[in-house]
């Protein structure tokens, strides 16, 4: 969606790998040299060992284009106090980059791109275009951290496949985003109220608040899909495997199946019944989450984990912010309710024809580092794909605990279900039935028939490439 500069930059480091790829690759993979003529061997070299794992040469340097957007740059100028200690006057030098293929297509299309990339922004290159010319990063998995730990055991479960393009893992994606339901847990205490845990249960919770005089959940115009995200989550709950995989491969009626049709029926109830904010269709989507998050009319908003950061000058002192997984159907879904959507974002790569890639490679393995993570966390307010870097307290920050929390207890259970929306631009499409139908201007029947045909529209196109979903 478009929205402000900044909100925007922090929505696109959620866009996908997959999504750029297949929206289409460019010129690059035609007019660049061959990726025969640079398979990792170029620059100076070191001897490989347990500390130096991709034999990076000391005293060497590394070119890092890092997309300067919502997370800004200086987690990775941050690494430089880590890189020296294993590999002997190693350091990565910053480059700020905002229109990442604009300005790195052509040192591609020339044979010298950076060491490392931060592949993100709306202007991200296509990774199918570029594919030949990265360096899968197996074994930068397979390598032990600065601390000793193999860092396929220390990051989330699922964090490889969406930078897997035609079996290559090329990309590593840094940030995880976790989607949930968010509340004030000071007002919850206040008045007694337990965040629910299923649909039934946000019913009781909105009759409650209008006893208060306030409603159960507001939404903004250009943020209504939000709705939907949590749409996703609670279906895919309550349905498993078969509503995850038939939404995501554009199957005919998926919009039908009875598990999202469950919690659709739920939700036009509570429309019907005047538990949304009125005018959200008409709102500028900060003000309506300031109507949650300052003015506290409304009891709960899903989003994403950047909602804290977003909202920081307009949120009520000692808000406490937290985080809760989104409500199941029935109390037995085929998933846990711990159970998340959640998605690694921020994707880095490595071009085989760099100067330092076994440089690129290391400044990677030092992001990983327990203390690096840790950093970006405490500066951020996000977690990483690094486990058990976020302390207790979260570093003051109530969401940034919620979402570690919830991180965790979700164990293997994480699914990521906006990568199918964003591969095919359909976000823009999808808003008009979902702000018509938070308003109450379109029924659940008339919501499921618009949703249906923007997704059979996509499936019909033999111009768009699809994406699987397994």
């Amino acid at each position: 969606m478009t929205i402000r500069a900044g909100s925007l930059d922090r929505r696109t480091l959620l866009r996908g790998a997959i999504a750029t790829a297949a929206m289409g690759s460019f010129a690059v993979a035609c007019s660049s040299p061959s990726s025969e003529d640079g398979d990792g061997d170029g620059g100076p070299k070191g001897e490989k060992s347990a500390t130096n794992p991709f034999g990076v040469a000391a005293e060497s340097t590394v070119e890092a284009a890092i997309f300067d957007g919502g997370y800004g740059t200086d987690y990775v100028d941050y690494t430089n106090q880590v890189l020296g200690s294993q590999v002997k006057g190693l350091k990565v030098q910053v480059k700020p980059v905002v229109d990442i293929a604009p300005q790195l297509q052509p040192r591609f299309v020339g044979g010298n791109p950076p060491d490392l990339i931060d592949n993100s922004g709306e202007d991200q290159i296509g990774f199918l275009g570029i594919l030949d010319q990265l360096e899968e990063l197996d074994d930068l998995f397979e390598a032990n951290t600065y601390e000793g730990k193999k860092i396929a055991d220390i990051v989330y479960p699922g964090v490889k496949d969406p930078g897997t393009y035609n079996g290559k893992f090329v990309a590593l994606r840094y940030v995880m985003t976790v989607y949930g339901v968010w509340y004030s847990k000071t007002l919850f205490e206040e008045n007694n109220w337990t965040p629910p845990k299923t649909w039934d249960e946000a019913l009781d919770l909105g009759q409650k608040a209008k006893k208060k005089g306030k409603y159960l959940f507001v939404h903004g115009k250009e943020a209504a899909t939000y709705y939907q995200t949590m749409l996703f989550a609670s279906a895919i709950k309550e349905g498993g495997d078969e509503v995850r995989l038939a939404l995501g491969n554009l199957e005919k009626n998926a919009w039908s199946h009875p598990a999202v049709q469950g919690v659709l029926k739920v939700m036009e109830t509570m429309i019907k019944e005047k538990m949304f904010v009125p005018g959200g269709s008409g709102t500028q989507f900060q003000k309506a989450q300031a109507i949650w998050s300052n003015d506290q009319k409304a009891l709960l908003y899903p989003s994403g984990g950047w909602i804290e950061n977003e909202m920081a000058k307009a949120t009520k002192k000692d808000f406490q912010m937290t985080g809760f997984p989104e409500m199941t159907l029935t109390d037995k879904p085929k998933l846990p309710y711990e159970s998340l959507h959640a998605a690694a974002g921020e994707p880095f790569i490595v071009p085989k024809q760099g100067k330092n890639p076994a440089g690129g490679k290391e400044v990677l393995r030092a992001m990983l580092s327990e203390k690096a993570a840790a950093n970006f966390s405490k500066t951020k307010l996000a977690p990483t794909v690094v486990k058990g870097t976020v302390p207790a307290d979260g570093f003051g920050s109530a969401a940034l605990v919620s979402q570690t929390t919830m991180l965790e207890a979700a164990g293997d259970n994480i699914y990521d279900m906006r990568r199918f929306v964003e591969a095919y631009g359909m976000n823009t499409d999808q808003l008009v039935p979902w702000n018509s139908f938070l308003s109450g201007d379109l029924d659940r029947k008339g919501l499921t028939s618009a949703l249906q045909k923007i997704s059979d529209k996509v499936q019909e196109d033999d111009s768009i490439d699809k994406i699987k979903i397994s």
